[in-house]
């Protein structure tokens, strides 16, 4: 995986995002088994290490700074890992869950779980519209946070119940949030859009970050 390991230091370099070795260690090896893994099942539709190594990990990794002081994430429609695991790297201290609907790939998660050796993070097959209803999951999260996973109203609806009080919903996109922010929306949340750029495939990425108003 040294290829992956050059592109992904030199992409982070021109974010200004520094890694330690070991989670370099951690990064490659989740990547390594993704790779080999992708071979046998359809995990994700990049495959070159170049493009994994900043599709996948930079994105995902751009996003840490943009977290607040949140304990515990709840990461949507995580597939491969993503952003769930790399934000996991970078902060240890984060519990977090991956929730996904095909059971292949929460094997496939667990597995890189064991294999990088993480704690506090654990990966749920779910819906995660049968969520809401599930007391285990109710008001049990400071942040939820997905990667494309659906447009901002419906993402916010399903995200909601599983908040504490005053929880924000992180939601990541190729294209600026501003088009998807509604009127309703608007009222009912206090937001604000954090912006990056994936240097080699010169791609912009936007963040945006939600808090529901008071009276809300």
């Amino acid at each position: 995986m040294q290829k992956f390991r050059h592109r992904l230091e030199k992409s982070l370099e021109t974010l200004e995002i520094n890694l330690s070795e070991l989670q370099m260690e951690r990064m490659a090896g989740h990547a390594a088994e993704l790779v080999t893994w992708n071979q046998k099942m359809n995990l994700t539709a990049i495959k070159e290490p170049f493009e994994v190594a900043e599709k996948h990990f930079s994105d995902s990794i751009a996003v840490a700074s943009f977290l607040k002081d949140e304990s515990s994430l709840a990461d949507i429609g995580s597939g491969g890992g993503f952003p769930g695991i790399p934000l996991k790297i970078m902060n240890p201290e984060l519990n977090i869950i991956l929730i996904d609907a095909s059971q292949k790939k929460i094997n496939f998660l667990k597995h890189v779980i064991r294999r990088l050796k993480l704690e506090n993070i654990e990966a749920a097959h779910a819906r995660v519209e049968d969520l809401k209803s599930d007391k285990a999951f109710f008001n049990r999260f400071d942040a939820v946070i997905s990667r494309a996973f659906t447009d901002l109203g419906r993402f916010v609806d399903l995200s909601l119940p599983l908040l504490h009080p005053g929880g924000r919903i992180y939601a990541m996109k190729g294209k600026h949030l501003d088009m998807e922010m509604t009127p309703a929306l608007s009222r009912a949340f206090e937001y604000e859009t954090h912006h990056y750029c994936l240097p080699f495939e010169k791609a912009d990425r936007y963040v945006v970050r939600l808090s529901a108003k008071k009276g809300f």
